[in-house]
């Protein structure tokens, strides 16, 4: 059959390969994302069972043995207490001044960058008010604390150091 002067006949046994082609890619593609769905259900429901397994095959001993480990007391309730009365200055309370906000970042490039310091004082809360400089936060040890005072002092800029850092007993 001719449609414009062309052989339909021969324009669709020239495509048929490719057609082809292309339905048993995605024959294969489909098989794929199934097997790759089986594989992952399968791996989930066995982690599943091995946790339930293990916890279950636990003596009551260690189990209990292990229960301070796994629940960490988490009771701030005095330190929010502290926190909302207003007597303190908070993140909040941070002044948006240029000044101010030069010198905090300048103070917490100085305490980040100290490699001898912990993760919890490169995380110290820092707020700075027309120069005067406060830290809050938990560290490890009363070297800590006077090191990350002492990194503070050393930023241009610094006027006072208000240093409210408590030492972590945990």
């Amino acid at each position: 059959m001719k449609f414009l002067g062309i052989d339909c006949a021969q324009q669709v046994a020239n495509w048929r390969p490719l057609i082809n082609y292309r339905r048993e890619m995605m024959r294969t593609s489909i098989k794929l994302l199934g097997f790759t769905l089986v594989l992952g259900s399968a791996t989930a429901i066995a982690a599943n069972g091995v946790l339930h397994s293990s916890s279950s095959s636990m003596s009551s001993a260690t189990s209990s043995a292990m229960k301070p480990a796994l629940a960490k007391d988490a009771d701030n309730t005095d330190l929010n207490t502290r926190d909302k009365s207003g007597d303190t200055l908070t993140p909040q309370n941070q002044s948006n001044s240029e000044s101010d906000l030069k010198v905090l970042a300048a103070v917490r490039s100085a305490i980040v960058e100290d490699d001898n310091l912990s993760t919890a004082a490169h995380n110290v809360k820092i707020m700075v008010a027309n120069g005067a400089v406060t830290l809050r936060g938990p560290v490890k040890n009363t070297s800590e604390k006077a090191r990350v005072e002492g990194l503070a002092r050393k930023v241009a800029g610094v006027v006072s150091i208000d240093n409210r850092l408590d030492i972590d007993t945990k």
